[in-house]
């Protein structure tokens, strides 16, 4: 069995192993595949792994030897299930492997706004306190987050993960959610509507899939029902907010700070709005890569091929 990996390098770049594939079949790994080489480079392949490699129909119906696709992610949009289901080849994904390295993020997000600590260390090193006719001095204001509201919408594994760190910062918090109230954890309340989380949430993170309906949930008509202190994180998916309004409402202080992790493309070859903002903190991305994230998802990866080599193939998505 061949198994091609084509875009390893992400996940895995140097610091973890991919020695247990070996026991499988012959392995080939590329740091990274353009779209013109992925048919070449997969030709042979009964198995490919890619990341962010786009899988489309026209790429697997000239690999004929193909029989399993493992997204080395979540989400599996890369990847036309349709027709993968239609010629009988198997896809699989990594669930949950970055639960609490993405809630750490989005609470590390929240942190730096609150209370800026890298901007003050910085201040420190540079002599400023050495200086200061006081015995402390602040550069922004500093927020206790104990008593305010934190709106979360979506309450999966990371939504919740998010609300039980929130929880024990003294904050309250209120979900947008499809699951009925009396089986919310203690402290979590559920929101009567959206507009109910867009007006009395103090910080609004967002931890729901892209879909239709929550393509731009954060848009300027929501926008315009927040509070003036509104920090909103994301650090779900890009499009689930629309740049534009967001940077709009940040030069016009109609919200107090934006972070994110993820932004509408990726890396912003064309810009965004968003970069050049004020008090938005953006980062690439990076909140699924700590080292024990990173190897829960090649171990998971490696074991849904083997489990598929062995004829019982699981964390099938189509």
């Amino acid at each position: 069995m061949k198994i091609v990996i084509l875009d390893g390098y992400t996940a895995n770049p140097g610091d973890l192993s991919w020695k247990p594939l070996e026991e499988i079949g012959e392995v080939v790994i590329y740091d990274r595949t353009p779209p013109s080489e992925t048919v070449s480079r997969a030709a042979d392949a009964e198995v490919i792994v890619t990341n962010k490699v786009i899988i489309s129909k026209e790429v697997m119906q000239q690999l004929p030897k193909l029989k399993y696709v493992g997204v080395a992610a979540t989400g599996y949009n890369v990847v036309d299930l349709e027709y993968a289901s239609e010629r009988g080849i198997i896809v699989t994904n990594i669930p949950a492997y970055s639960t609490m390295s993405v809630a750490q993020m989005a609470v590390a997000h929240l942190l730096n706004v609150t209370n800026r600590v890298a901007l003050h260390a910085d201040s420190v090193s540079k002599g400023e306190w050495q200086s200061s006719k006081d015995f402390c001095y602040w550069l922004t204001p500093q927020r206790e987050l104990a008593g305010e509201t934190f709106g979360i919408i979506g309450l999966g594994n990371t939504g919740l993960a998010t609300a039980k760190i929130v929880l024990a910062l003294g904050m309250k918090v209120l979900a947008l959610t499809s699951k009925a109230q009396e089986v919310l954890p203690e402290g979590i309340t559920k929101a009567k509507d959206i507009d109910d989380l867009m007006r009395n949430s103090d910080v609004i993170s967002l931890h729901c899939p892209l879909t239709a309906d929550t393509k731009h949930i954060i848009n300027k008509v929501n926008i315009a029902k927040m509070k003036r202190n509104t920090i909103i994180i994301n650090t779900g998916r890009g499009p689930l907010v629309d740049e534009e309004a967001v940077a709009e409402a940040l030069t016009e202080g109609r919200i107090e700070a934006f972070c994110a992790d993820v932004l509408a493309q990726e890396p912003p070859r064309n810009g965004s709005p968003l970069i050049k903002a004020p008090r938005c903190f953006i980062t690439p991305h990076i909140a699924w890569a700590t080292g024990a994230a990173r190897q829960r998802l090649v171990s998971i990866l490696i074991d849904n091929i083997k489990a598929f080599a062995n004829g019982t193939p699981k964390n099938v998505v189509n």
